[in-house]
């Protein structure tokens, strides 16, 4: 019975990785049971008895993507000090993370957000609460930043992580679509120059 459980876990894992290769591609809309089940060669009841409805699907997909962000980004950055050691790590981590695998295989966080921005129901309120997020994990790490004493006491974090954001999603475009090689450079020198305006 272990057995069998551990491959039908296997088998939903390379369905919502192959999922999540056609979002990252094509947008979340292209997902569909049959599309994700032609990929990995199951059936189409194959991956509906694993995922459920398509909807199931994307939901899914979206929840991977911010696992991985979360795991490639957040996590390792947590072994910096609190303050701005941990904010400089997650910045890097964030810009290289862009520059390294969402240039190639896009960003389902950006990519999403204008894909649903003009529309309502469960996937994009799925898609806005893992953005939300993240986006609080942030500015969680800003006021630790400014509890320390390592950027300027009147430091409004809203603004800080506003204002990073945008930074990340001219370098996905700059990536993406102008495909400059040099973006990710220019995206750290942007946060170098971002950070001496708010440092302490």
């Amino acid at each position: 019975m272990e057995a069998k459980t551990a491959r039908s876990e296997l088998t939903r894992a390379a369905i919502v990785g192959a999922a999540l290769d056609l979002a990252a591609a094509e947008g979340l809309e292209s997902i569909s049971l049959q599309a994700v089940a032609d990929r990995i060669g199951l059936s189409k009841s194959g991956v509906f008895s694993r995922v459920g409805s398509r909807e199931s699907l994307q939901k899914a997909v979206v929840e991977e993507f911010g696992r991985r962000f979360i795991e490639e980004v957040f996590v390792p950055s947590m072994q910096q000090p609190k303050g701005l050691p941990r904010l400089e790590a997650i910045v890097q981590r964030w810009i290289v993370r862009t520059r390294d695998v969402d240039a190639r295989t896009g960003c389902i966080y950006s990519a999403g957000a204008f894909e649903l921005d003009d529309r309502q129901g469960p996937l994009r309120d799925q898609l806005h609460a893992e953005v939300v997020r993240w986006r609080t994990a942030l500015r969680r790490t800003v006021l630790q930043a400014i509890e320390a004493g390592h950027l300027k006491p009147d430091t409004d974090p809203d603004q800080l992580v506003a204002e990073l954001y945008a930074l990340v999603l001219g370098l996905v475009h700059d990536t993406r679509f102008l495909r400059d090689g040099r973006a990710a450079d220019r995206a750290l020198a942007s946060w170098q120059r971002l950070l001496a305006s708010y440092r302490a």
